[in-house]
């Protein structure tokens, strides 16, 4: 008899979409598929080189997956537009060649390019639940590799304690001439954090590439947090001994705190966290603190009761 180790974050059966209604689905889907209407049923995600990359089961969001085509077009990007359909736009970015700079508190301060680095990256699938501080949510497929497996090969010095991430300004950004938003693009974790589990480096998307509207080539992926600190197109992580103020921290500190974890009974002065609206279903559901992850990540936190944690 096959034993489910459950991980903590799975919803509630009451839930669960209903055995029948998925088969009725997935036949639809089987038919549309054999008169060539959809790829074919099956197919696995892809590292960045094109080889399958392994789905861990372990990472089970509990709840139905986004359509793809709601999560890659619906997309906070402000180096493109304010708009949520810049994704036509963020086309224009560039994806290759592309060089992630290593900096700061390490042994050898060095860029790699993105070729070379997945090389010595192991990479698998995760299916992550995403929450905005807007209030809207979605559940998607990430390809990529753990963060840990980053910071290991950037080798920082133990004086290091926080990870700073900064994203890519390019030509090709029309955002970045907005004179009231300091960019770059800078977020960062601490050094715990950052070897966490779920803490990811995102390279794909739905078994494809990584659009660039989504932060192709290369992204965090902070699922217990708010998704402006997961920041997209990146191009530096450097290791520092004292805390940086992030993007968000710079426009509005007293609205975006440097610690970003998902809680619905902390309100956001614009938005109440209590329900999210999910993307494409625009169904509202509850909001579960660090976005149901809190059994994997609570522990980080416990000796920080004087840090505003939430918001």
């Amino acid at each position: 008899m096959p034993v489910i180790l459950r991980r903590g974050w799975e919803i509630p059966a009451s839930q669960v979409t209903p055995e029948a209604a998925v088969m009725r689905r997935r036949s639809v889907l089987a038919g549309a598929a054999a008169l060539g209407l959809l790829p074919a049923l099956g197919a696995r995600a892809q590292t960045a080189d094109g080889s399958p990359a392994k789905r861990n089961l372990a990472f089970d969001a509990g709840r139905a997956l986004t359509d793809e085509k709601d999560a890659t077009t619906y997309n906070n990007y402000y180096e493109f537009s304010e708009s949520k359909n810049l994704w036509r736009a963020a086309q224009a970015l560039p994806q290759s060649p592309w060089t992630l700079e290593i900096a700061g508190l390490v042994k050898q301060p060095r860029k790699i390019a993105l070729d070379d680095l997945f090389k010595q990256v192991e990479f698998e699938e995760r299916i992550y639940r995403h929450r905005c501080v807007e209030a809207w949510a979605m559940t998607v497929p990430w390809t990529g590799f753990t963060l840990h497996q980053l910071v290991r090969l950037a080798d920082p010095l133990g004086s290091a304690k926080f990870v700073v991430l900064e994203t890519a300004q390019d030509k090709t950004m029309p955002g970045l001439n907005a004179p009231f938003y300091p960019f770059p693009y800078i977020e960062a974790v601490t050094i715990e954090e950052a070897a966490n589990e779920l803490a990811f480096i995102s390279t794909g998307l739905y078994g494809k590439h990584l659009p660039p509207q989504n932060g192709g080539p290369i992204r965090l992926t902070l699922p217990w947090k708010y998704g402006f600190k997961s920041a997209k197109a990146l191009v530096k992580i450097s290791f520092t001994e004292k805390r940086p103020q992030t993007f968000w921290e710079q426009i509005q500190p007293s609205e975006y705190g440097f610690w970003a974890n998902v809680n619905p009974t902390v309100p956001h002065p614009r938005w109440s966290q209590a329900s999210e609206r999910l993307l494409g279903s625009d169904d509202r559901v509850a909001t579960q603190l660090f976005n149901g992850y809190a059994p994997f990540v609570a522990g980080l936190y416990t000796n920080l009761k004087t840090e505003k944690l939430y918001m």
